[in-house]
């Protein structure tokens, strides 16, 4: 699949392995790969995110992931159930950073020298890419760009779709946006 990719697309993938590896991850997870999206300039997908008002919230986005990862991967939707079942997310995070130090639900390993090869995908990365594979086959391009990836993550469930909603970023928003159905302005 990856030699249907185009340079852009494969300048996300390879920079969601580079925000791992700096992140110290075990796997490579859905939300690196919208940083690397954040990070493109020139592309299909950065020219949707900047006609969205990208440049006005990049740094609210990455603020948003972080504190997600903090919550152990969990979504703000998902932290509002438990908190509607007496669960306090916050109090939980808050007691073991307390214990184990701050990012200690990230999942990420402060140890780094344990790992050795290559970083895996975790099932929601790898199912972002079938996704953008699907997104492409289903539009008739031949190639999966960055902007199919950008679709893919703003149409699955998960903590990358609600940090671009919260913006004003969605599947239909990118999709006009996109495929000239006139400009869309976040909200």
């Amino acid at each position: 699949m990856f030699e249907r990719f185009t340079k852009d697309a494969r300048a996300v993938v390879t920079g969601a392995v580079e925000h791992a590896e700096r992140g110290g991850a075990q796997a490579v997870e859905a939300e690196h790969m919208l940083l690397a999206l954040l990070d493109r300039e020139g592309s299909r997908a950065s020219f949707a995110l900047a006609a969205l008002g990208g440049g006005q919230w990049l740094e609210s986005v990455r603020r948003a992931l972080d504190e997600a990862r903090r919550r152990g991967g969990l979504s703000q939707a998902e932290a509002d159930a438990l908190a509607g079942l007496g669960i306090d997310v916050g109090e939980i995070v808050a007691r073991v950073e307390e214990v184990h130090g701050v990012g200690a639900m990230s999942g990420d390993r402060k140890d780094k020298r344990w790992w050795s090869g290559h970083r895996s995908f975790s099932r929601e990365a790898k199912d972002v890419l079938e996704r953008a594979l699907r997104i492409a086959v289903a539009r008739r391009d031949r190639h999966i760009g960055d902007e199919h990836i950008l679709l893919a993550l703003a149409g699955r469930p998960g903590v990358p779709a609600e940090v671009l909603a919260d913006h004003g970023v969605t599947y239909e928003t990118l999709t006009r946006v996109l495929c000239g159905g006139g400009e869309a302005k976040a909200g």
